[in-house]
């Protein structure tokens, strides 16, 4: 445990460190791009004097270290700044779009977690057998198939030709009142006003864009579990557990649980990788996610927009990765991270 406090702070400096970086490369990039910001909010029709104009009221006429340390200064206020094509502040924006967001990535990964776990058991505990086959086809296909191919694909079964899901109309009905936003998810907001009609209507919208991206999602799970059970399945504790009589049951969930460090990685990896790569599926189904609003934001050259969300998105990566960091760390004693004084010894 004393080990632990200084491995903790050493993760948390980094974090600062890495965030800083972040904002200052992500501040010089966008600024630095060949896009003038004043031309696109003043439109093609715009004179050079009402550009200028522009160009004046935004800032960007000022030198750019002297935006740069604007900018911090900002930052450290609290304010991520506010939107070139109307009033409304950056923070409101990301706390509007995000949870839709954050909802998307958790149940899709529930849902390729469960479908890649089973995948990658099946294929590691029949291996060299038709079962490993049939599982490794199905995972070449879902790692072959884009995710806005997969969208497609499953809008035409479930939607068209089974009819059992609604089309790709948002997150509600246009006849359902949204529930009183609390959290900014739509299920968990209906669920705490308690209206089965809309708990209803919003799973039922759940359902494509969920399955689209955790089938997508699923191959990785399966990939990484295939080979983390496989070496656990011909190791030597798996020998000596099946020669002491152990039903196969305990064998495979002990496979499991060694296997968990990788697993848990690229679980934590996809997460946080999820909150800049589910645009394609939120612009499909409509989601009005972060995503998609940072994709717009890139279109219309919104340099504040896009400043805000690689904050956001990176500040919520690198608090995934150092929890990540310390979890594994706590979970796999033969990560000596938090023991170095029995490296020396050894």
């Amino acid at each position: 445990m004393k080990q632990f406090v200084p491995f903790l702070w050493r993760r948390l400096l980094l974090m600062v460190i890495s965030l800083a970086v972040l904002i200052s490369v992500t501040f010089f990039l966008v600024n630095l791009a060949p896009a003038d910001p004043a031309r696109a909010v003043g439109g093609p029709y715009a004179t050079a004097d009402q550009i200028e104009q522009i160009r004046h009221q935004l800032g960007l006429d000022q030198p750019l270290f002297a935006r740069f340390f604007s900018y911090w200064g900002q930052l450290f206020q609290g304010n991520l700044g506010t939107s070139l094509y109307s009033p409304d502040r950056i923070s409101d924006n990301i706390g509007k779009f995000l949870p839709s967001t954050l909802e998307l990535i958790i149940l899709s990964l529930v849902v390729a977690l469960v479908i890649g776990l089973a995948l990658g058991i099946v294929s590691s505990y029949f291996h060299r057998r038709w079962q490993d086959r049939v599982s490794s086809g199905v995972v070449g296909v879902l790692q072959s198939v884009p995710d806005f191919v997969m969208a497609v694909i499953v809008i035409y079964l479930l939607s068209y030709v089974l009819n059992a899901a609604p089309g790709p109309e948002g997150q509600l009905s246009i006849a359902t009142t949204p529930p009183p936003t609390v959290t900014g998810m739509i299920l968990v907001d209906a669920l705490i006003e308690g209206d089965p009609a809309t708990i209803t209507d919003a799973i039922q919208h759940m359902v494509l864009p969920v399955l689209t991206l955790g089938l997508v999602l699923a191959a990785v799970f399966a990939r990484i579990s295939r080979a983390a059970l496989r070496e656990a399945f011909e190791s030597e504790q798996t020998k000596f557990a099946r020669a002491c009589g152990l039903s196969e049951w305990r064998i495979v969930r002990n496979a499991m649980l060694t296997s968990r460090t990788p697993i848990l990685t690229y679980g934590a990896i996809i997460f946080a990788a999820g909150f800049g790569g589910t645009a394609i599926v939120e612009k499909v189904f409509n989601w009005n996610g972060v995503s998609q609003w940072a994709v717009q934001s890139m279109e219309r050259n919104d340099y504040p927009a896009v400043e805000g969300f690689v904050l956001i998105a990176g500040a919520i990566t690198l608090v995934v990765y150092m929890l990540l960091d310390v979890l594994v760390n706590l979970l796999d004693p033969r990560m000596d991270a938090l023991a170095p004084a029995k490296a020396k010894k050894a």
